[in-house]
């Protein structure tokens, strides 16, 4: 039976459960494979520490450049994680003629279009199944059973940190900084959790469905991305009693050729799917012209779910080396040739509903100021909650709004928190109606 050989750098969490799945799972491997998959090599800083699982003597060394110099490994698994080494790494495993397979999306998001650039070069490939949705096969559904759709819409709930917070906060009224100590307390939420929580980690992945979806490279910093740090549990009640929740969603959207990229807070209706995707898991919502809608979800994150998705891809790229194919699946699912660069549109020129509250001083005619300096900006008024009691000194006025363009939004907003009667910064949270 053909041996092929696979090298992995990075023995942390997920490249522990990516060895426990190789030694458990060999057998069925090679049964569906016809192949046998052989841990050639295992390369990491730390050798000494106990991860629970047996090696061959000098499988496990720290000395990364043996491993991507080694003419017998066929794959190269990359799970260091961050920009670089990973990035130096990866060019250089491209460059000796291996195939590779990575999680780490913050690496393609930024760097993606180099590196798939040196692959092709270099006739090798790369999958990274992992860095999007962990163990959901979202990449492979884009790339292959959903290959003949156009897509209009990429949506979803890309971070289990966050959707675990704001499902606390939304079933157990706590606060923001209780839940996020909690979670950090669980291990959901780093002991730095400002990728996850400011909406850096989702962006990365939105990053990358968006260039599968539309054909098109992306320049991250082009993601309009906002985070969850000033959701309040005051917001999520009031948006309980509107019908919706809350969630940080990752919308991508192509409409005539110009892309919209944005990660932030979006009030969505109870009705509709995601919104039953609570806890720690993820989902991702397609568009496609004949699919219709499609939405996968399961467990994004951890050790198992992972390795999962990481075991699939070498699986992929190990049949192609097993039948001698010289061609293999384009990692965006487009020809690279043919992945073109398409405008982002601006976050100020986007229109959606919009949810709107001002903590406002307990006065007569607060409200007539706000609502002209609304009409005077074209913004108007689909629903309002005007409560008694005080809040710290304060009223809180809650309004839903009728289709408006931010910049309109933004500039009254600006306008309205300059007056005396406004005792905090107004906050505003994007509302989606379309995504059923």
């Amino acid at each position: 039976m053909k041996e092929i050989k696979v090298g992995l750098l990075g023995f942390g969490t997920i490249g522990t459960g990516v060895v426990r799945m190789f030694q458990q799972n060999t057998e069925l491997i090679s049964q569906r494979l016809g192949a046998k998959l052989v841990l050639a090599s295992i390369a990491d800083l730390d050798v000494t520490t106990d991860r629970g699982v047996v090696l061959d003597e000098g499988v496990l060394i720290n000395d990364a450049n043996s491993v991507l110099t080694n003419p017998d490994i066929d794959i190269v698994i990359e799970l260091i994680g961050g920009y670089e080494p990973a990035r130096t790494f990866v060019i250089k495993a491209l460059e000796h003629g291996k195939h590779v397979v990575t999680a780490n999306k913050a690496l393609m998001a930024i760097h993606g279009e180099e590196l798939l650039k040196i692959a092709d070069k270099n006739g090798v490939s790369i999958l990274l199944e992992a860095a999007v949705g962990g163990g959901i096969p979202v990449l492979a559904s884009i790339r292959e059973n959903l290959g003949g759709n156009e897509f209009s819409d990429v949506s979803g709930i890309l971070n289990g940190t966050c959707n675990y917070i704001l499902t606390r906060m939304t079933e157990e009224g706590e606060d923001f900084n209780a839940v996020l100590s909690d979670a950090q307390k669980l291990g959901y939420a780093e002991a730095d959790p400002t990728f996850d929580i400011e909406g850096i980690d989702t962006a990365h992945k939105l990053s990358i469905l968006i260039s599968m979806c539309f054909g098109t490279w992306v320049d991250f910093d082009k993601i309009y991305t906002e985070g969850i740090t000033r959701i309040t549990s005051l917001d999520i009640h009031y948006a309980r009693q509107f019908g919706y929740q809350i969630k940080l969603l990752a919308i991508g959207k192509k409409v005539d050729g110009v892309i919209e990229a944005r990660v932030h807070p979006t009030m969505i209706p109870d009705s509709y799917p995601l919104s039953d995707v609570k806890g720690v898991l993820n989902a991702v919502r397609l568009q496609g012209d004949f699919v219709g809608p499609v939405m996968l979800n399961g467990s994004g994150a951890g050790m198992d779910a992972t390795a999962s998705a990481v075991l699939g891809d070498v699986i992929s790229l190990s049949r192609s080396i097993t039948n001698g194919s010289q061609t293999m699946t384009p990692t965006l699912g487009y020809q690279t040739e043919k992945i073109i660069t398409l405008p982002i549109r601006e976050i100020t020129d986007i229109s959606c509903h919009y949810y709107i509250r001002f903590m406002v001083e307990d006065c007569p005619g607060v409200l007539a100021q706000i609502s002209t300096v609304l009409g005077e900006s074209n913004i108007s008024i689909r629903s309002m909650v005007q409560p008694e009691q005080q809040l710290g000194g304060c009223v809180p006025i809650v309004m839903l709004t009728h289709g408006a363009k931010e910049c309109d939004i933004q500039h009254a907003l600006d306008e309205i928190d300059a007056l005396d009667s406004i005792k905090e910064q107004s906050l505003f949270i994007r509302m989606e109606n379309d995504l059923a």
